[in-house]
Formats: C-alpha cells, structure tokens, sequence
C-alpha cells in the first residue's frame, strides 16, 4: 500500500525536473515542498524515507505534534508553515518552521520583527498576496502590496519573497504572473506557487517553492 507514495513522489519530482527544463530552467530551482498537513504519520514517514525533506504543515499545534519526533530520525527536515499564522502562535511557530509562507498584515509584521531580532535569526519569510481580492481568503491585495513590502523592510523584516493561492475558478496563469511581476518590481526572488493542479504553470512563470500534498499524499483526512 505504501509503495504508492514513494512512485508518486518520484513521478511529481520528474514532473518538476521537465517544466524546469521546458521552462529553460536549472534543474532543481524549484523547491518541492510535500503539504502533509492531516496526513498519518506513516504517510509522512514513507516520503521521508524515498528522501523527501522538504513539507509544509498549515497549523503550528499540528506539527507541534509531529515534527519533533521526525526531526530526531531524520536529519535536515526543513519545514515550512504554509497556513495562517496567529500571533498568540508566533513564538512557537519560529521554534518550528524554516520558512513562514503567510505574512499578511502589519501587526503580525511588526510581532515577527520584534521577535526575530530578539533571537537573532529568521526563518524564510513570505508575504502572502491575495491577487484574486477574494474577501474570505488571507493576503495582501495586489495595489497594496508594494507599500507592505516597505513597511515590512522598514521593521527590519528580511523578507525574501511572495506567496499566492490562485481563486479555484480561475486561470492560475495569470495569478502567477501578476505575483511575478510584484516580486520583481520590488527585488523578490522566492515565489511560493503552484499546487498539485497547476505547479507546472507555476514553474514556466519562476516558482521557486510548489506546494504539492494530494499529488503525493491522495486525498487528505478530514
């Protein structure tokens, strides 16, 4: 049964490899991140085992619970929180994840900052953009993202690039280059894009890090 997962991440890792190349891309410039948000553990173990590294978890309670004992078996875990972060969860989140994909407002900026100095190391930091404006979803909207870039870096924040969760029903293509084109009007260069739908888009418009979970994983517990 568990054969499955280790093939299918072989096969999305081959996926990648051929929209870097068609992409006239390195080999490797995108960071598969494998979203084992809800996923057993043995599902998890079973990806770690075919060499993967790299997840992304949505809750900092959730991989509070998890990842400890996996950092322990498996050396070079890296570890990035892809879901909302509150702030009365900060402190824990920056004792967790390597990379925060989801700044989105100015008193989590400022919280983040103040903490970050306080320890002398950061995390990847991400600013979330809500190129769609959808109301119900997280992320900065497209004309104010320039000026929140500013504020951030005015705190000292080092952010290093931008994240996008396309609307469902709609051409993610464009999603990906508008964001594109935000990271690099303001120096960006990590563009966290692309999930198990639609990564390939995503790599022909710079991704750097796709989010692929039921690619790997299948179908999530509820």
């Amino acid at each position: 049964m568990h054969a499955g997962y280790s093939m299918s991440l072989t096969d999305i890792q081959a996926r990648i490899a051929s929209a870097e190349f068609a992409a006239d891309r390195n080999i490797g410039s995108a960071r598969l991140i494998a979203v084992s948000k809800r996923q057993p553990n043995e599902a998890v173990k079973t990806s770690l085992q075919a060499g993967q590294l790299c997840f992304g978890e949505n809750q900092v309670q959730e991989a509070a619970g998890k990842w400890p004992a996996f950092r322990a078996d498996y050396p070079g875990i890296e570890l990035h929180l892809i879901g909302p972060l509150q702030t009365n969860k900060l402190r824990h989140a920056l004792d967790l994840f390597d990379a925060i994909h989801t700044i989105d407002r100015l008193k989590l900026a400022g919280k983040l900052a103040s903490e970050i100095q306080a320890r002398g190391k950061s995390p990847q930091l991400f600013i979330q953009v809500n190129t769609g404006e959808e109301p119900q979803k997280a992320g900065v909207i497209p004309e104010q993202a320039d000026g929140f870039i500013a504020a951030c870096r005015a705190m000292d924040l080092p952010i290093g690039g931008l994240m996008v969760i396309p609307p469902v029903n709609e051409e993610p293509a464009l999603h990906f280059a508008l964001l594109a084109k935000i990271a690099a009007r303001n120096g960006l260069s990590n563009l966290s894009m692309g999930m198990s739908s639609d990564f390939e888009t995503a790599i022909a418009f710079g991704a750097t890090h796709v989010r692929v979970g039921s690619a790997i994983f299948g179908a999530r517990e509820s």
